[in-house]
């Protein structure tokens, strides 16, 4: 809708003001939901989305109009399942391989039955007439890029939001409402820097952006690897905060310029594998870095225990120590870890190239 709702070369703006709403609620969720949580039951979590889920609800119903021509369509069950099977398949397979192990008969089943689920789904899709993901918007050299680079963005972003929390709640102990008023100010960054992103983007395109917010968000992610038992309350914060504001000069740029690539009749279809991918990657991506945090914070634990004297491991406070020294070690990796993610996504980003939105290249696009 916002895409059809705005000339090509005014989408850069629109889509900033935009992802004002979409890049900054989930940002500043974790301030609110850590005062929930140390003083109240965390229930209300759930409870308080209710209201403004029926207000969404009735705003559609009475307000939305439909900008776009409609048509009669049929949805394919077994893309549906195969989707079910491939995608929940990775995910689950990545999640228990912290507990499993990766070489685990069960882990390697699920993974194994979420690749052969996820080749069947790709398969069916170009085979239907009217597939449930329309995968041919890949063929477009800046769409498909730029989705490359938005999925492994997307990973290496939520895996900042789980392991960071991690860190400052169960290493160095601090307050659920501490630890989320630690993220306000990235999400404050990243609510002003979305509208000023997209006049930018309106203005010098999609790759000064990109490799900007990316080296940021990579040098910033490398010193959050770094952090250790002594890092102080503002140098969290403010290395949180640069990440954020790296993170806010990537998204918009990168999705909309592919977007524009599009004929107008794929928008709603590049929307939607955009945000397919953007999700189920940034799942995966974060059950990953988990999954890191733990098989390293597991091993290191061993080894840190071997180097005991025996005699301490009844020790409550000694074992604590051991406990946060361990998970300091698994976090410091997969931060590790999530730089060389970015890093590859730095490198993707020297190859943008910035859209033509001439009015004869949108009539010749029109008519692919």
């Amino acid at each position: 809708i916002m895409l059809v709702s705005f000339l090509r070369e005014k989408r850069g703006a629109a889509m900033g003001i935009f992802g004002l709403v979409m890049i900054t609620a989930p940002a500043i969720g974790p301030t609110l939901s850590g005062y929930i949580v140390e003083y109240y039951d965390w229930r209300v979590l759930f409870e308080m989305i209710l209201p403004f889920a029926i207000i969404s609800l009735v705003l559609a119903f009475w307000k939305l109009e439909n900008v776009m021509d409609t048509r009669k369509i049929s949805l394919d069950i077994f893309s549906v399942v195969l989707s079910i099977i491939g995608f929940g398949g990775l995910l689950y397979g990545c999640s228990i391989a912290s507990a499993e192990g990766w070489t685990s008969t069960e882990t390697i089943a699920f993974l194994v039955v979420g690749v052969i689920g996820l080749i069947l789904f790709v398969v069916r899709q170009f085979r239907l007439e009217q597939p449930l993901l329309v995968l041919r918007v890949y063929k477009y050299p800046m769409f498909a890029l730029g989705s490359v680079i938005s999925m492994v963005t997307a990973a290496a972003m939520f895996s900042g939001m789980i392991l960071t929390p991690a860190y400052v709640q169960n290493v160095r102990g601090i307050s659920p409402l501490d630890s989320g008023l630690m993220m306000l100010p990235g999400a404050i960054i990243m609510g002003i820097m979305s509208p000023i992103t997209g006049r930018l983007f309106d203005k010098f395109g999609p790759r000064i952006l990109a490799f900007s917010g990316l080296a940021v968000t990579a040098y910033s992610t490398f010193l959050l690897s770094n952090l250790d038992l002594e890092s102080t309350y503002f140098y969290i914060i403010l290395i949180y905060t640069i990440r954020m504001f790296g993170m806010s000069m990537v998204m918009m740029p990168i999705m909309t310029n592919g977007l524009n690539q599009l004929p107008t009749r794929l928008n709603p279809h590049g929307t939607a594998v955009n945000n397919t991918v953007q999700q189920v990657v940034g799942s995966i991506g974060t059950a990953l870095f988990v999954t890191l945090m733990n098989s390293v914070a597991t091993s290191k634990g061993a080894e840190l225990a071997k180097e005991m004297d025996p005699s301490s491991l009844a020790d409550p406070s000694a074992m604590d120590a051991l406990g946060k020294a361990a998970l300091l070690e698994g976090i410091q990796f997969s931060f590790l870890v999530a730089t060389i993610v970015t890093v590859i996504a730095l490198v993707l980003t020297l190859f943008l190239k910035r859209v033509d939105v001439s009015r004869e290249t949108i009539e010749k696009l029109e008519q692919l």
